[in-house]
């Protein structure tokens, strides 16, 4: 039985991430146990996401366990989804939000060290890259290449939007990269993409588009979503979260890549140590 921990779990995007991890989306046919953390004045609306996904009867969930204590919640885990973080709120210096936020993973990070050695994990919560630099520093038990921030979402949206312009169907879409880091500083590249096996520029010949509109659009959809919904990514997030862990699960097909923040220590890039960064990569167990 695989044991899985999620964060933030009575949020918009764990609501949208349990169920469909509990319905086997993420392992397939593998038992699984859900550890989902909360703070504690949530812990009344998790008891209720936990009567739901007990109501649903799924048969590859066997155990939920719920609380807001991470050094309870984080024993031998094998997978950890780290969703929960402090959100911005009006008059708050982004300073300010970094340390409410680096207080968190300090201790998510800690309690880490409890997990299953070979655990994999995914950093959703905002300032990602931060965060998941943050928590790898404190978890000393765990390699440090086994943590993610979460870039996929980024991914995602630039697959959407290459797809749309061409003409093409998501799945000939190839060799797409989100460099750098979860916000609008991030680079989507697409010079080495290819479209039905051919240089995206045979498909899309507006370069214009590609070298301006494309980038500005992808690195601005999480203001769009809020500005046109009222609130944050929640269902979009949690499929990339989804897809995010399975790439790190199985191994990458050969001549594809996906795009993750991971520590950057040692890359072929010319990228700067110690930090967070998104690249291209593959999964080879």
């Amino acid at each position: 039985m695989k044991r899985i921990a999620i964060t933030g779990g009575a949020g918009q995007i764990a609501y949208q991430l349990l169920f469909r991890i509990a319905s086997g989306e993420l392992l397939g046919e593998e038992p699984i146990a859900l550890h989902i953390l909360e703070v504690p004045e949530a812990i009344p609306a998790l008891e209720g996401v936990k009567m739901e996904l007990d109501d649903c009867a799924y048969p590859y969930l066997k155990e939920v366990h719920i609380g807001s204590d991470p050094h309870e919640l984080f024993g031998d885990i094998d997978y950890a989804i780290l969703v929960g973080s402090k959100p911005r709120s009006p008059g708050m210096e982004r300073k300010d939000l970094l340390l409410d936020n680096a207080a968190i993973f300090v201790e998510q990070g800690k309690a880490l060290n409890n997990a299953n050695p070979n655990a994999r994990i995914l950093v959703v919560g905002n300032p990602c890259n931060t965060n998941c630099l943050i928590a790898l520093s404190h978890a000393k038990a765990l390699n440090p290449k086994h943590f993610h921030a979460m870039t996929r979402l980024d991914h995602n949206r630039a697959l959407s939007l290459l797809a749309q312009k061409s003409g093409h169907a998501i799945s000939s879409i190839d060799h797409l990269t989100i460099w750098g880091n979860h916000s609008t500083t991030q680079v989507p590249d697409y010079e080495q993409v290819v479209i039905a096996g051919k240089p995206v520029q045979e498909s899309i010949t507006d370069l214009v588009w590609l070298n301006d509109t494309f980038p500005i659009t992808v690195q601005n959809r999480g203001a769009a979503v809020i500005k046109a919904r009222g609130r944050s990514s929640a269902a979009s997030a949690a499929n990339a979260a989804i897809d995010a862990m399975k790439s790190l699960i199985a191994p990458t097909p050969a001549d594809t890549w996906f795009s993750s923040a991971c520590f950057s220590t040692g890359n072929p890039y010319g990228i700067a140590d110690d930090l967070v960064f998104s690249f291209p990569c593959r999964y080879l167990n």
